[in-house]
């Protein structure tokens, strides 16, 4: 049963995290210039538009610190055990779709490609211990009483 409801963590995390992201990415409306809600059907047409605009690579990098961390709390609240290891989980699978992401496509500057790894791993991190912190404070209170 834990590995259903891991499972199922991790995949409210990773919705929630490209959720946060795809609102990141629409912030400014001279961005994408469509009417489709997701940015990703037409991700290669949106990075050759942008491509000279490092305005819109900041704020995905600062949407995908936000998602990283958010959709490591809502995973860490959501698993049983092990809660800063399956938010770090969001981190790395988060990295990874970016890693394709960056060898796929190749219109995104240099700082974006260094500074993404130092992106999800911290804020996904931070995501579970702030859960863990939040437990931990809860189970010493209950312990007083």
């Amino acid at each position: 049963m834990n590995f259903l409801r891991n499972t199922f963590a991790v995949i409210i995390g990773l919705a929630v995290a490209a959720l946060i992201i795809t609102l990141g990415i629409r912030l400014n409306s001279s961005w994408i210039t469509y009417e489709d809600f997701t940015p990703f059907k037409r991700w290669e047409t949106l990075l050759k538009s942008v491509e000279h605009k490092p305005y819109f690579f900041v704020a995905l990098l600062i949407s995908s610190g936000i998602a990283a961390t958010v959709g490591g709390v809502v995973t860490a609240i959501v698993v049983k055990y092990a809660k800063v290891a399956y938010a770090i989980l969001i981190g790395f699978i988060l990295l990874f779709i970016a890693m394709l992401d960056i060898i796929i496509f190749p219109y995104h500057p240099t700082f974006y490609k260094i500074l993404i790894f130092l992106t999800f791993f911290p804020f996904s991190w931070i995501g579970g211990k702030i859960i863990e912190v939040i437990y931990e404070r809860k189970k010493k209170r209950t312990k007083k009483i």
